[in-house]
């Protein structure tokens, strides 16, 4: 089967490729129809941006298509950056990595360890040219440091530990992050669906 990536962010379309190559799907991006409308996320939920974004590439490449929405939510912030978190920095429809963590770190700076709770959310949305679609989530917990440490990964990643480790996410090696990660673990329920047509 091949799935279509909506996305042109090529660093997740590397993870997910990545967590992907034991499926049976061949896996495209959008980068393989590079005519097809950007979609507007004006969704106030991960689920609904992350369908919205699947349908309307399954729509225009004719194909399955696999989109994911996903984002940090920090217990002090009320749930923020959330759905907003591309862009908690800036008005851009995609901000700049270190502009959001720095913001987050300047928003926390007087909060205390024990409540810089923190786990990042990724909805999967899988929908079909038909309209079908099918939805799996998946969440990483941690806390949010004071610095920014390592250099690996993007987005948050330099300055989120997730629970029980004393790394951070920019920290660890790929397959690491794939283990314990919101997207990678939403993809294992993506695979186990997947893999129901393939028995």
């Amino acid at each position: 089967m091949e799935i279509v990536l909506a996305t042109r962010n090529k660093k997740k379309v590397e993870e997910i490729r990545r967590i992907t190559t034991d499926l049976p799907v061949t896996v495209l991006s959008l980068d393989d129809f590079p005519a097809c409308p950007v979609t507007v996320e004006d969704r106030d939920t991960f689920e609904g941006n992350a369908v919205k974004k699947a349908f309307e590439a399954a729509l225009y490449t004719g194909k399955p298509a696999l989109a994911d929405d996903s984002g940090l939510e920090v217990d002090a912030l009320g749930g923020a950056p959330g759905v907003y978190s591309a862009r908690y920095a800036t008005d851009a429809e995609s901000g700049n990595d270190p502009k959001n963590y720095i913001k987050l770190l300047k928003d926390l700076i007087n909060i205390p360890p024990q409540e810089r709770g923190a786990r990042f959310v990724c909805c999967l949305a899988l929908a079909y040219p038909d309209g079908r679609t099918k939805t799996f989530f998946g969440y990483a917990k941690g806390h949010i440091g004071r610095e920014s440490r390592g250099k690996k990964g993007f987005g948050y990643d330099p300055v989120f530990y997730p629970e029980g480790f004393d790394r951070t996410f920019a920290e660890m090696t790929a397959d690491e992050k794939d283990a314990l990660s919101h997207r990678g673990k939403a993809l294992e329920k993506l695979a186990e669906f997947l893999h129901s047509f393939s028995r």
